[in-house]
């Protein structure tokens, strides 16, 4: 039976530590929870969850807990590109199997300008090894961190040779041609969702799925309303009220400043900690950013209480 692919919002979800810097479980659960309840998707072990100082194990053990205290699986796209080939052949083994809709897939990032075939092997390896037709798997362009873009002949090739596996493509080159090149393919079922809210609308307007966006963290509600209305009239208006917020927190350092907010907004400040070599926003910073999204009349209501 053909798996339905995602589409709409899904967050990158930041992940919370305890006071030795292991990954804390409790947390993280109840603000998958909460994204839920704001209908947003779950990209676990992304980019702004600091999924890549995450072991292997660690990232394991938490979809493990995730999904045995509830979490629907089909609701996940854990992140499970890793520079090892078996790293990621065992993560993605995983998700299958514990019924995860789809996987976010870095490219292997540390040798730089590698080349279109060398991705193609290496993709092709993880679907020959994983052996299953559940694998989706949603490419992740990032090339201004990963230096390994994912080109359109490498996606083409993918498309002919793994129809059934290739399920669609995060962009988060933050140039919307890009987005817009891709969407334009024209290739059935490929499913293309923007890194960032600040290009939703245009888009859904263009055919496309959806976004992955940190942001998703802290506004998730918003989002996914512009999502759920992009046809209707109000749509500038909420496009323009997402952006607000966006480019007030990436002023900031992205994933210190999530952190910085969601503690603020669930009275916990726990969730500031993160692992080195990030390290947290400065007082000045935190309370700079959180002044400016009290004069936009930014809420999160009902974290305090999850």
């Amino acid at each position: 039976m053909a798996i339905e692919r995602f589409h709409g919002v899904l967050a990158p979800v930041i992940t919370p530590f305890d006071t030795d810097l292991r990954p804390d479980a409790e947390r993280l659960l109840n603000h998958c929870r909460w994204l839920l309840a704001q209908n947003v998707g779950l990209a676990v072990f992304g980019t702004n969850s600091e999924g890549n100082s995450l072991s292997v194990d660690e990232k394991i053990d938490l979809l493990d807990q995730l999904i045995d205290r509830g979490i629907d699986s089909t609701q996940m796209m854990p992140g499970t590109g890793c520079c090892a080939l078996t790293d990621s052949v065992r993560l993605s083994t995983h998700a299958v199997r514990r019924g995860c809709r789809g996987v976010l897939m870095l490219p292997p990032f540390y040798y730089k300008h590698v080349s279109d075939e060398g991705l193609y092997q290496y993709y092709a390896q993880i679907i020959e090894r994983v052996g299953s037709s559940a694998l989706q798997i949603y490419l992740y362009h990032i090339p201004a961190v990963s230096q390994a873009p994912i080109h359109l002949s490498l996606i083409e090739r993918l498309l002919k040779d793994y129809p059934k596996n290739i399920a669609g493509i995060k962009d988060s080159s933050g140039d919307w041609s890009n987005t817009e090149m891709l969407l334009q393919q024209g290739w059935d079922d490929f499913h293309v969702f923007a890194g960032s809210e600040l290009f939703l609308l245009q888009n859904m307007r263009a055919g496309g799925a959806g976004c992955i966006s940190a942001t998703a963290n802290i506004n998730a509600a918003a989002i996914n309303q512009l999502y759920r209305q992009w046809k209707t009239e109000d749509a500038k208006r909420l496009q323009q009220c997402l952006n607000k917020v966006r480019l007030l927190v990436q002023q900031y350092p992205l994933i210190p400043a999530l952190k910085a907010i969601v503690g603020h907004y669930a009275a916990d400040l726990s969730w500031e900690r993160l692992r080195p070599p990030l390290v947290a926003l400065s007082p000045i910073q935190k309370q700079t950013l959180l002044q400016q999204l009290e004069k936009n009349h930014f809420s999160m209501p009902g974290l305090a209480e999850n």
